[in-house]
C-alpha cells in the first residue's frame, strides 16, 4: 500500500528527545519550576514582551520537532523580533524538553496549557518589567492562545497559521485529499465520528499508519479535548487586539482557516503573505517541495513578517 499521509498537524505520542541548543536565557516559570522556557531580551527597556506557544506534538522551543523539521521558525522569529525592540520568551510544553519534568506530555490537558501559559504571562511580565504580555501561537498552540486571552495582564494574541475550521474537519480534508489513503478512508472517518462524539476507539484492526499515529491510545485523551475546540467561537470571544497571520502556500493549515477566524473576530488585524508555509518561511505551492523546506536550516523567514508582528505589538500596527 502507498505511503499514508495522515493529519500532519495532530499530537503524535513518543518519547521527548533532548532539548535543542537554543539562543538566550533558560527560566523557570515561576509558578511551576517544572517548567522551562528561554528569554531573549533587547538592550534597555523592552517595547513589548511575546510568549510564543509551540504547535503540536513533540516540537520544541525553537519550532523544530523529530519528524523532520529542522528550521527553527520560533528561534529566527525570536532573535529577528529583539533587534526591533521585543523581548520574547519561546516555551517547551509541558513534558517535553526543558520542561520534561512537568509529567507526561500525552497526559497533558488544556486546563494544564492554560495554567502553564498564566504562569509563564506573570513570569515574563515581571522579568522584562511589562504591564502586560503579548500572547502568541503557532497551529496547534494558536488555540492555546485564543483561550488564554482574556486572562489577567494578557495584552493580546497573536496568531501564526492557527485553524479556524474545527479540527476534524480538517483531518478529514488531508484524508480525502491523498488518493493513497483510499483503502483506509472508511475506517478513518468512523473512528474520527467516535473521538469527535467524546469516545475513544479500539485500534485493533487499524491500519499501522491509523494505529501509531493519528488514533495512537496514548493521545486519544487529548485528541477528544482537540476535537471539541472551536476555534472560531473563540476568536469571537477575543476582547483583545488580535493579529491573524495566515500563509498563501500552507499546505496543513489552508487559507480559509485565517478567513474563518477574520469572519468570526471583525475587528482582528489580519496579514495574508502570499507564499508563506506552514515553518513560516516562503515556499513552493507544491506539496512535496514545501513540505521539504522544513528541514532546510538556512531557510528564512517570510520577508516581512517580523516587522508586521513588531508594529502590531508596539503599536504601531
Amino acid at each position: 500500500m502507498p505511503a499514508l499521509l495522515i493529519a500532519a498537524a495532530v499530537l503524535a505520542a513518543q518519547g521527548v528527545p533532548p532539548a535543542r541548543v537554543s539562543s538566550g536565557t533558560a527560566i523557570r516559570a515561576e509558578a511551576n519550576g517544572a517548567l522551562e522556557a528561554y528569554l531573549l531580551t533587547p538592550a534597555g527597556r523592552p517595547k513589548a514582551t511575546m510568549i510564543i506557544i509551540p504547535g503540536s506534538g513533540p516540537t520544541d522551543r525553537d519550532g523544530n520537532n523529530p519528524n523532520a523539521v529542522k528550521a527553527a521558525p520560533y528561534r529566527k522569529l525570536t532573535e529577528a523580533l529583539v533587534t526591533r525592540g521585543v523581548a520574547t520568551l519561546r516555551i517547551d510544553k509541558r513534558g517535553m524538553y526543558g520542561s520534561k519534568a512537568a509529567g507526561n506530555p500525552n497526559e497533558a490537558t488544556f486546563a494544564d496549557y492554560d495554567g502553564d501559559v498564566r504562569a509563564w504571562v506573570e513570569t515574563a511580565r515581571r522579568r522584562t518589567g511589562q504591564k502586560c504580555v503579548w500572547v502568541a501561537g503557532h497551529s496547534e498552540g494558536g488555540l492555546v492562545a485564543l483561550r488564554a486571552a482574556g486572562g489577567p495582564n494578557v495584552c493580546g494574541v497573536v496568531l501564526l497559521a492557527t485553524p479556524g475550521e474545527r479540527l476534524g474537519d480538517t483531518i478529514r480534508k488531508q484524508l480525502r485529499a491523498n488518493p493513497a489513503n483510499a483503502p483506509v478512508l472508511a475506517s478513518a472517518e468512523e473512528a474520527l465520528g467516535e473521538l469527535e462524539a467524546g469516545r475513544r476507539v479500539a485500534v485493533t484492526g487499524l491500519h499501522p499508519a491509523l494505529a501509531q499515529g493519528l488514533f495512537n491510545p496514548a493521545v486519544q485523551g487529548f485528541m477528544i479535548e482537540l476535537l471539541a475546540q472551536d476555534p472560531a467561537k473563540l476568536a469571537a470571544a477575543v476582547k483583545r487586539p488580535m493579529l491573524i497571520v495566515q500563509g498563501g502556500h500552507d499546505v496543513q493549515v489552508g487559507t480559509v482557516n485565517g478567513e474563518v477566524l477574520k469572519k468570526a473576530a471583525p475587528k482582528a488585524s489580519y496579514v495574508l503573505f502570499p507564499a508563506m508555509n506552514h515553518a513560516l518561511s516562503d515556499a513552493p505551492a507544491e506539496r512535496g517541495p514545501n513540505l521539504a523546506t522544513y528541514a532546510e536550516t538556512d531557510r528564512p523567514l517570510t520577508p516581512g513578517l517580523t516587522d508586521r508582528i513588531a508594529a502590531f505589538v508596539t503599536g504601531r500596527k
